[in-house]
């Protein structure tokens, strides 16, 4: 049970933590990610960001955009460049399926999280949100402070 926890294979890298405060998330999406050795290296270390980054289609394939894994320092002439495009995996079905709800219903693809999963694979958690409007993002505050604050009552109470 301990060692599930201490697992390298089985851990959250980057999570965009900001992506549900402001977009309303109605789908996710597992997509693997096109990585070289040293972006591999460079996430085990766990210093990517993904605050920033989008994923976009681009002629039938989809592509994470301006998401940040720091160079790998003992990379020398093979790193990486930080801020790369790379691309994401999905089949066909899920690809036109993420393109179709983009284009028709103005959705935007936004990454919720980097992590590695049971067989040590880099995957990519992938949502397909709709932006919250400035009075959607007061009620969810408000939410989460009523949820904040009933949990301190029911501390003191016993």
């Amino acid at each position: 049970m301990n060692q599930k926890k201490n697992d390298p294979n089985n851990r959250t890298v980057a999570e965009n933590r900001k992506a549900r405060f402001s977009y309303e998330v109605v789908d996710t999406v597992e997509a693997g990610l096109v990585l070289t050795g040293t972006e591999v290296k460079s996430l085990r270390q766990g210093q990517a960001n993904i605050q920033e980054s989008y994923a976009s289609v681009e002629d039938g394939e989809i592509w994470l955009i301006n998401s940040y894994l720091p160079e790998y320092l003992q990379g020398n002439r093979f790193n990486h460049e930080p801020r790369r495009r790379r691309k994401l995996l999905l089949n066909k079905r899920e690809m036109a399926r993420l393109a179709q709800s983009v284009e028709r219903e103005g959705m935007t693809m936004v990454p919720l999280k980097i992590y590695f999963n049971d067989r040590g694979r880099a995957k990519l958690l992938l949502a397909i949100a709709r932006g919250k409007k400035l009075h959607d993002k007061r009620e969810s505050e408000k939410q989460r402070d009523w949820a904040r604050e009933k949990g301190r009552l029911l501390r003191a109470r016993g």
